[in-house]
């Protein structure tokens, strides 16, 4: 199970963006995320999150927010930057661990 409760949301973010990121957490859905986003992973390494949102049908922030949180968790990696399929720009590529 993928539960990493790193911070999400900043301390200069408003605070209905600390109080939806507490909802999150506490309803279980940023761990539903991250479990999803790390099986999408595990099944398509090497994708920027952009690729990788495409490949597994996620939304395109969602992922890209959920991902470092699996880097802190020691669930993910960062791997080299190259031009993303998507986008046509530079993007981190992202692998399981």
């Amino acid at each position: 199970m993928v539960d990493v409760r790193t911070p999400a949301a900043r301390s200069t973010d408003p605070v209905t963006s600390h109080e939806a990121a507490e909802h999150m957490t506490k309803t279980g859905k940023r761990q539903a995320q991250q479990a999803k986003v790390l099986k999408a992973l595990k099944k398509f390494p090497g994708r920027t999150s952009a690729e990788l949102a495409g490949r597994a049908k996620l939304d395109r922030y969602m992922v890209a927010r959920r991902l470092p949180e699996l880097v802190t968790g020691l669930k993910a990696k960062r791997g080299d930057v190259r031009q993303c399929r998507k986008g046509g720009r530079n993007a981190v590529t992202w692998y399981p661990v």
